[in-house]
């Protein structure tokens, strides 16, 4: 551990010191080790790291594989409805949206039933990439979730997070 000297600001006329510094050791975390959103928080970006590496070459998100998925076991349904189950709000929706459709992985026709709604639908290429990306998923990511957790551990912490996320 390395403590710098305190020193006086130059120029400061009230004779100010800074204060010590510390490098080379980790910061104690104290009680937030031991907070549930912390924990959660800092595992969600590990497992989204994991994932972003899993899917470079698709170049697909978290969130646009969800949307790509949702839309191929929705077919029908509009972009409100995808946008609401994902927890996303509508402008970040929109932009997303548009970004599939510049990729030729979606697009959203006008509701024939209301004319102010869209439905999205995967186009041919958005089903070959959500092929490919399911395939990556499942062999590269998840599996390496497994080894870490165990199948028993795995499947008992969706049953906890699901519980927080649909009755908290």
């Amino acid at each position: 551990m390395t403590v710098s000297k305190t020193v006086e600001k130059a120029g400061d006329a009230k004779g100010r010191k800074e204060a010590p510094e510390v490098q080379g050791e980790a910061l104690q975390l104290g009680e937030l080790s031991e907070q549930l959103g912390y924990v959660l928080k800092r595992a969600q970006l590990k497992v989204f790291e994991n994932f972003l590496r899993c899917m470079a070459s698709l170049q697909l998100t978290p969130a646009q594989f969800s949307v790509l998925l949702l839309v191929d076991k929705n077919p029908g349904r509009n972009q409100t409805e995808i946008a609401s189950t994902l927890g996303i709000l509508r402008p970040n929706f929109v932009a997303m949206l548009d970004n599939l459709e510049s990729r030729d992985l979606c697009t959203r026709i006008r509701s024939t039933n209301d004319r102010r709604s869209h439905i999205l639908v995967l186009t041919d290429k958005g089903k070959a990439v959500l092929t490919r990306a399911k395939k990556l998923v499942a062999t590269k990511h998840e599996s390496r979730l497994n080894d870490l957790l165990g199948q028993a551990n795995r499947e008992a912490l969706i049953v906890m997070l699901s519980k927080i996320a649909n009755e908290f």
